[in-house]
């Protein structure tokens, strides 16, 4: 049995006609009568009923089809994989990414891995970052954008940019007058993500508290708190990234004292076979917030 006849097969049931299928399959109608006498031989079945009017699927082949299909799938997996492999910025390109990033960064960066990388199909997955390392693991991604260091002898990251974290006041807020704020003067009224996203735990460390906040609300996302934040219920720390979104709703962004900030890393598993491509990936995003980077480090964002 090989993989051609099994193709044959196929081509027939779905034609329905001997004339047809051969066609479709670039072969004479007597080779593909000849290698098709050769499979039922093999398997010990008729496949298919010969009329004058074209042929019809036994009940062996109805009941045979399911996988002769299902190993036609495999083997096709298998040669696009190959070639996959052969060279490794062709196909898909499974990337994660973290919420608090993927709404600002991906339209940033969307474009010019087209452009950049044409054959390269990239998938974004946007998850908090241990579902993001979890699936990493799994081998369920190919790469993921995080602003945390990775730990494990199984995995690597490369630092992409620096992006460093505003003040968001409502308007009304006294520490909207200052020119500059210091990270500290926030913590009384400022609002955080829930429990599991990276942001929270930096936005806690950047302003020197590790338990208790004077705002109770824990958001699901960056979204939920500008709006709270615009509304006058607190203030809050958000990615410079995000500047353009916290603007819109009409909240004050500041600078920060200490220049709190975070660096977002490309992670990715160390054996994995397509390292150039993440580093293709990578490459062309870090290229894209390079100025971004340049002005930040400046303070100028």
């Amino acid at each position: 049995m090989n993989l051609r006849d099994l193709r044959y097969l196929l081509a027939i049931a779905e034609h329905g006609h001997m004339g047809r299928a051969a066609e479709a399959s670039g072969v004479s109608q007597p080779t593909l009568s000849i290698q098709l006498r050769k499979l039922e031989e093999l398997l010990g079945v008729a496949l298919f009923e010969r009329s004058g009017k074209g042929v019809a699927p036994t009940e062996a082949c109805q009941r045979l089809i399911g996988h002769v299909r299902a190993a036609v799938a495999e083997a096709d997996a298998i040669l696009t994989l190959s070639a996959e492999l052969r060279d490794p910025l062709s196909g898909r390109f499974r990337l994660g990414i973290i919420p608090t990033l993927a709404p600002y960064l991906l339209p940033l960066v969307f474009a010019p891995l087209r452009a950049a990388l044409p054959a390269l199909e990239v998938e974004p997955w946007e998850d908090q970052t241990a579902g993001l390392l979890d699936r990493l693991r799994a081998h369920e991604l190919d790469a993921a954008l995080l602003a945390t260091e990775v730990e494990g002898a199984e995995l690597a990251s490369r630092a992409l940019f620096a992006e460093p974290f505003l003040a968001a006041l409502p308007p009304e807020h006294p520490l909207a007058a200052r020119a500059v704020v210091a990270e500290g003067e926030l913590a009384e009224d400022m609002l955080v993500l829930a429990d599991g996203h990276c942001l929270r735990d930096q936005a806690l460390a950047a302003c020197g508290r590790g338990g208790a906040l004077g705002g109770t609300l824990r958001a699901a996302s960056l979204s939920t708190l500008l709006n709270m934040v615009a509304a006058g219920y607190g203030t809050t720390l958000v990615p410079g990234l995000a500047a353009g979104a916290a603007q819109d709703a009409g909240i004050v962004l500041r600078p920060l004292a200490a220049r709190a900030g975070r660096t977002v890393r490309i992670a990715w598993r160390a054996r994995y076979p397509r390292r150039a491509a993440v580093e293709a990936v990578g490459e062309v995003i870090a290229a894209r917030l390079r100025k971004f980077s340049e002005s930040a480090a400046a303070g100028a964002v």
